[in-house]
């Protein structure tokens, strides 16, 4: 197994733990504490935009293990027509076994790019349902008056994977922008203070002889 498809495997595999500690049973405040940390970490936001880049890669490798897997199948199927008839292109026992093999590994790596890019797109809706099951649940728990719901966030205001987390980075980035300007608009309005007391102090200078 070549690189880029071993690290398809451990994504895959990642993917899987990830999928089992969302749907293992935990008590409402933590499962609470857990998702509201996954909506407002930037850590979260910023390895989301990186698995929507990694995926695409993987997207690519599918592409490509599907073309790989139909030219076998073509390759097997000519030679299967020639053993058929008699030809002289006929397959050998180490040529078939090398076809056989080529189709294999194909297979294999059409299969795991398959399954990764599945279990991500499994991932995503399961997170969002337990979300929504979790804001009804905190709903209840308010009108009942549950003093569980009180300390902590509101599920409410969370959104997907990093999504406030993102936008707080955002509005910090905005406020860093606003503060640089600032600056420099105070900086060009006391070099045109200055300039114009140099103006005015050149201009009340009496002249000599006078």
């Amino acid at each position: 197994m070549t690189l880029y498809y071993s690290l398809v495997f451990l994504l895959l595999v990642t993917e899987m733990l990830i999928f089992l500690a969302l749907i293992v049973p935990l008590p409402f405040t933590w499962r609470r504490k857990l998702f509201t940390f996954i909506s407002e970490s930037p850590i979260i936001a910023k390895l989301q935009y990186g698995m929507k880049i990694t995926f695409i890669f993987i997207l690519i490798l599918f592409i490509d293990s599907v073309n790989r897997v139909y030219r076998v199948q073509v390759e097997l199927a000519a030679f299967a027509k020639n053993d058929g008839r008699g030809g002289p292109v006929a397959m050998g026992g180490s040529e078939r076994m090398e076809v056989q093999a080529r189709k294999f590994y194909s297979q294999r790596n059409m299969y795991l790019c398959g399954f990764t890019l599945f279990l991500s797109l499994i991932l995503n809706r399961t997170y969002v349902m337990i979300l929504d099951v979790l804001r009804l649940e905190e709903q209840v728990k308010e009108m009942k008056g549950d003093p569980a719901v009180k300390g902590g966030k509101s599920l409410q205001e969370a959104g997907n994977v990093g999504e406030v987390g993102a936008l707080k980075d955002e509005l910090a980035k905005k406020d860093r922008d606003m503060e640089n300007l600032k600056k420099q608009v105070e900086s060009m309005q006391n070099e045109y203070n200055r300039l114009g007391d140099q103006v005015s102090g050149s201009g009340a200078t009496p002249r000599k002889g006078q």
